[in-house]
């Protein structure tokens, strides 16, 4: 038997004290349901909030161990404790979560899409679609991604209440953050084109993006659509709708924008977020130095 209400409780917490996101709450209370029902087997007894205040690090090893026998790699794992964590100090605070080391991850550099091949991957989406509104709707969201550096979750989730459209735009990020970021005409232009030819009603409250039965559009959609279009196009996989807000810190970065104003226009929390685009630069500039230098 467990207590089966602390992992509730404890996204219901999430959601309304720490105004973490849906996705975020929805994993943390996965978590946290596994943690307690593997802790009951584990010590073949009841686990109640008393009982979390006891969690040793043997314990969540064994638990980790499980876990990655179930077959969770590095960075899942390293997800894993730190819900795991946030989980225990909730119920009995900081000293209520051991220490123990998690995985070793290498942390990859996001590689830049070029102008062109961003174009080319838009055009391409915009072109293969069922629909001439959804090509316009598919071709104005990879817009946001590259020209404005929207995540694909912020883009999707716009509504009908940033039109009429200006040189700004107010987006909601992650934990219900809102930031300000400037809208190139493009963006604009194919934002407006996309409205006029689609067949359902801009609502003020209601998604601005529409699926093609006219509920709101997943990500994954659009994720799939690039997929495909990355293929037909001999692109690379890491050619994701993600790697387009890459593309466009990138590009920002590398024509001399300030970290601090680029952090404001991503919605990173810290600066150690954005610092990433600095090795981006380097990397990028390493590449050119291998390809073109006759002594590389």
């Amino acid at each position: 038997m467990t207590d089966v209400s602390l992992p509730a409780a404890f996204g219901k917490h999430l959601s309304r004290d720490r105004r973490r996101s849906a996705h975020t709450v929805r994993a943390y209370e996965a978590t946290a349901v596994r943690l307690v029902r593997f802790l009951g087997e584990h010590w073949g007894e009841a686990v109640g909030a008393d009982g979390l205040t006891r969690v040793s690090a043997a314990d969540l090893r064994a638990y980790l161990a499980k876990r990655r026998g179930e077959g969770l790699g590095n960075a899942s794992a390293a997800r894993e404790l730190s819900a795991v964590r946030t989980f225990l100090r909730w119920a009995g605070g900081d000293d209520a979560s051991p220490r123990i080391k998690g995985p070793r991850i290498k942390k990859g550099v996001p590689r830049p899409v070029s102008p062109a091949d961003a174009v080319a991957l838009a055009e391409d989406v915009a072109d293969d679609a069922a629909e001439p509104w959804i090509g316009a709707r598919d071709w104005a969201i990879l817009l946001l991604l590259y020209g404005a550096g929207l995540r694909i979750g912020e883009a999707v989730g716009l509504t009908g209440a940033v039109l009429p459209l200006g040189e700004t735009m107010a987006v909601t990020g992650k934990r219900d953050k809102t930031r300000i970021v400037p809208i190139l005409p493009q963006v604009r232009d194919a934002i407006d084109a996309y409205v006029a030819g689609s067949p359902w009603p801009v609502v003020r409250g209601e998604p601005l993006f529409r699926g093609a039965k006219g509920g709101p559009l997943s990500a994954g959609v659009v994720r799939k659509s690039v997929q495909a279009a990355r293929t037909r196009l001999g692109l690379a996989d890491r050619t994701t709708p993600h790697a387009l807000r890459h593309s466009f810190a990138t590009h920002l970065l590398g024509r001399g924008a300030d970290l601090r104003q680029l952090q404001e226009l991503l919605g990173h929390a810290s600066l150690s977020s954005t610092q990433i685009y600095t090795a981006v630069d380097a990397a990028h500039l390493l590449d050119v130095y291998r390809n073109a230098h006759p002594r590389a």
